[in-house]
C-alpha cells in the first residue's frame, strides 16, 4: 500500500567499546539522584544535505557505513559515520519513490521503487552507486511492490500487494541481478482490502537462511504471514494490532531469531489514536501478544539492539520508544521524527525519515 593517530585496530576497538557503553546505558536502570549525571545515549543528526527528501529506506552496514533511499529517486551513502554523504542516486530516477534499500557492504546494494505498474522497480549497484542496473520493472498494472528483504548475499524476496486475491512474491537467487515471480499456490487468500505498508522497508523481514515474515493491514484484521521455505508456502496469523481501516495495521517487523519477533504499527494519520500499536511473538509468529505498555502513537519502524536478548527501538513521526523486556513494555526516549531504524553487529544504530533526517545513536 503505497502509500551505516591510534592504529586502526585500536581505534576500531575503542569505537566498539564506546558504542557498547552507549547501548548499555540506554537500557540501564535510571541512576539514583546522588549518582553523577552522564549524558544519555541519543540520536545525533547527520547533515545529509538532502532536506527535500524523505528517507523511508535505510540499510545500516556498520557504524561507519549506511545507505538511505527516499523520495525523488534519491539514494545516499556514507562511509565515515555520517560526517559526509555521497549522492549515488540512479540516473533518470527522479520521478521514482524509493522505499527500501538492502545493502551487503559499502559497494553492493539493491533498492526498491514503489508504485503501481512500472513505477515498481528494482535497481542494483556493485560499485558503491557509481553505476546502477535496473534488474526488475513490474509490468502488471495490478501489482504494487512494497518491501524487499534478503536471507544472504544471494537469496532475497520482494512482496507486492495482492494480485488476484493473493500477495505476490518476487524471488532472486543471484543477489538481485535477476528476479522471478513465485507461484502463489502456497499463499493464503488475502482479506478484502488487505495490503502491505511501504513505510519503512520493514513489512518484509527475514531471519536465518529460509524464514521470512510479511506484515499486513488495511483489512478487518492485521496479520503476519510466515514462510519457512523462502516464500514458497505461507501461514497467516492474526495480530492484536488494530486494523479495520486502510490506514491501520502492522507497519514493521523485526525478528531477533526465527522465534522471537516484534510488530509495530497503528494508524498513520496524525489526527487518529493508535492504541495497541505493538505486539510480540516468541514462537516464530504462530501467536502474537499485545504489549502491556505499547508505544503511545503510531510507529513505522522497529529494530532489535545488537547483542541484546531483550532491547529494541521503535520509531515513528512523533518519537522513538525503547523496550528492555522484549516488547512487553515501551517508553519514549526521543521525540524526533523518524520513519525507519536499523542496527548493526558492531553496535551501530541508525534512523532516517522526513526532511533528509538521518541520525546515529551516540553517547
Amino acid at each position: 500500500m503505497g502509500s551505516t593517530r591510534p592504529t586502526g585496530r585500536t581505534r576500531g576497538r575503542a569505537t566498539a567499546m564506546a558504542a557498547c557503553a552507549a547501548l548499555a546505558a540506554l537500557t540501564a536502570v535510571p541512576a539514583q539522584a546522588h549518582e553523577p549525571e552522564h549524558r544519555a545515549p541519543h540520536w545525533e543528526l547527520k547533515d545529509t544535505g538532502a532536506s527535500e527528501a524523505r528517507f523511508r529506506g535505510l540499510a545500516a552496514v556498520s557504524r561507519s557505513t549506511a545507505w538511505v533511499a527516499g523520495t525523488g529517486g534519491t539514494v545516499l551513502r556514507t562511509t565515515d559515520g555520517g560526517a559526509t554523504w555521497r549522492n549515488v542516486s540512479p540516473p533518470g530516477a527522479g520521478e521514482l519513490q524509493f522505499r527500501d534499500v538492502e545493502a551487503f557492504d559499502a559497494r553492493r546494494a539493491v533498492v526498491l521503487a514503489i508504485g503501481e505498474g512500472e513505477a515498481s522497480r528494482v535497481y542494483r549497484t556493485d560499485d558503491g552507486g557509481a553505476t546502477w542496473t535496473e534488474s526488475f520493472r513490474n509490468t502488471d498494472p495490478k501489482a504494487f511492490y512494497d518491501c524487499l528483504a534478503f536471507f544472504d548475499h544471494r537469496h532475497g524476496l520482494a512482496m507486492s500487494d495482492p494480485v488476484d486475491g493473493k500477495f505476490r512474491i518476487l524471488s532472486t537467487g543471484d543477489g538481485g541481478r535477476t528476479w522471478k515471480v513465485l507461484p502463489d499456490r502456497g499463499m493464503p487468500a488475502a482479506q478484502e482490502g488487505e495490503a502491505g505498508f511501504a513505510a519503512s522497508g520493514q513489512c518484509l523481514v527475514t531471519s536465518g537462511p529460509k524464514d521470512v515474515w510479511l506484515a499486513t493491514g488495511g483489512a478487518a484484521r492485521a496479520r503476519v504471514l510466515h514462510s519457512a521455505d523462502r516464500g514458497l508456502t505461507w501461514t497467516a496469523t492474526d495480530t492484536p494490532v488494530p486494523a479495520g481501516d486502510p490506514a491501520r495495521g502492522v507497519f514493521a517487523l523485526a525478528f531477533r531469531d526465527r522465534a522471537r519477533g516484534l510488530a509495530v504499527g497503528g494508524d498513520y494519520r496524525p489526527d487518529q489514536p493508535s492504541p495497541r500499536a505493538a505486539a510480540r511473538t516468541s514462537d516464530g509468529g504462530r501467536t502474537w501478544r499485545p504489549a502491556a505498555t505499547p508505544p503511545p502513537a503510531y510507529r513505522s519502524g522497529v529494530a532489535w539492539l545488537p547483542h541484546s536478548r531483550t532491547a529494541a527501538l521503535a520509531v515513528g513521526p512523533t518519537g522513538t520508544d525503547l523496550t528492555t523486556d522484549a516488547g512487553r513494555t515501551w517508553r519514549t526516549v526521543d521525540t524526533g521524527s523518524y520513519d525507519t531504524v536499523d542496527c548493526t553487529p558492531d553496535h551501530g544504530c541508525w534512523a532516517a525519515g522526513e526532511k533528509g533526517r538521518v541520525a546515529r545513536l551516540e553517547q
